[in-house]
């Protein structure tokens, strides 16, 4: 991925091929079960490939997690025959997957969200529309949160859709800073008709499908920020002793010198804090959602500030489009908004630690 990202990142392009061959290594479907055609590995391994993947294309990398956890939601709460209708060809990246919770009035609030799906008999009709979601209209599977009951989380069910539903439309595609090699448009539902044999799991258990998702797509998002940094730290490794100023390369100035110690060390901290949450969340131990919660926090901040901290040591040349660091630092900046804000995250260990 590495000699492209930046053409993906410039012309936006969508790298379909490329993650194809991905999955040819089993990272369609890492941490689902072999039988429907994943790879059957733990959240650990998932963090330690996502790390290695967005040294290459942060960018492509976070669209392959978020697949990841879409196949791994279909797998652990279908029934046997959505099982299998839906994961073989989303592990082998044949198809591709996009989740769809932020509406357009619920982002940090994901369970006042608004798009309703009315049952008449076995089917739902489905309306609405969501925000900012990543792949929509170029992705095949749609893994949608919607309001099949009253208000607050338990009215919420989660339904599959497929590409090409009557009613199943897509807004204009999103202009981003960063994560440019993945299209993101807001899905729209106008009476689309979907069978209630696409629904995973049982009425009202949509909003605990989601957030159970998203504790494995909080660590998933921390690798992709892990990566970056990692190719940062050598990136600004590299300049530090080819620059020279004042007649000796920047790498003899001890401020520099201390400046990428901190980077490295703050950089192996948020490591630690993401293998630990991986590890906790493969063994179901009951703190894990707050260590996801904190891991994402703790390495999407301290990831950025050393992309961040690595373009400054750049100087000017950093600022160019020449340079992959620029590159890096805008494509994690949303990994401190995006999968629960780090403000949310902030809220659910407050949460955790004042309920005692």
């Amino acid at each position: 991925m590495a000699p492209h990202m930046a053409e993906w990142d410039e012309k936006e392009i969508f790298p379909v091929e490329t993650m194809r061959k991905a999955a040819q290594l089993g990272f369609g479907g890492i941490y689902v079960k072999p039988d429907v055609g994943g790879s059957g590995l733990s959240r650990l391994d998932t963090s330690i490939i996502f790390e290695a993947l967005s040294t290459g294309c942060t960018s492509t990398t976070a669209y392959m997690s978020i697949h990841n956890m879409c196949v791994w939601m279909i797998d652990t709460f279908g029934n046997e025959e959505q099982r299998r209708r839906f994961c073989p060809s989303l592990c082998s990246m044949e198809k591709f997957a996009s989740y769809c919770l932020t509406e357009p009035g619920s982002g940090s609030d994901a369970a006042s969200l608004l798009t309703s799906a009315q049952r008449t008999g076995d089917t739902y009709v489905l309306n609405g529309s969501k925000a900012f979601i990543s792949g929509g209209g170029d992705t095949d599977v749609y893994v949608v949160m919607c309001r099949t009951g009253g208000p607050g989380p338990k009215g919420i069910s989660c339904l599959v859709l497929e590409k090409g539903t009557p009613g199943l439309s897509f807004g204009k595609k999103e202009r981003k800073v960063g994560w440019n090699s993945q299209p993101t448009r807001a899905v729209i539902f106008e009476d689309c008709t979907v069978p209630v044999g696409n629904r995973l799991g049982a009425e009202g258990q949509g909003f605990s499908i989601a957030m159970k998702g998203l504790n494995g797509g909080r660590i998933n998002i921390a690798s992709c920020s892990l990566g970056a940094a990692h190719a940062c730290v050598l990136l600004a490794q590299e300049h530090l002793t080819v620059r020279k100023q004042f007649g000796e390369p920047l790498a003899n100035n001890q401020y520099l010198q201390f400046g990428l110690a901190e980077m490295a060390t703050r950089l192996v901290a948020a490591r630690l804090m993401v293998r630990n949450a991986a590890r906790a969340l493969q063994e179901g131990r009951e703190d894990a959602a707050v260590l996801c919660s904190m891991a994402k926090l703790f390495a999407t901040d301290e990831c950025f500030a050393i992309c961040n901290q690595a373009l400054q040591m750049h100087g000017g040349y950093g600022y160019l489009k020449d340079y992959a660091v620029q590159q890096f630092v805008r494509d994690v900046r949303v990994h401190q908004i995006l999968e629960g804000t780090n403000e949310v995250m902030r809220m659910i260990v407050a949460r955790n630690l004042l309920q005692g």
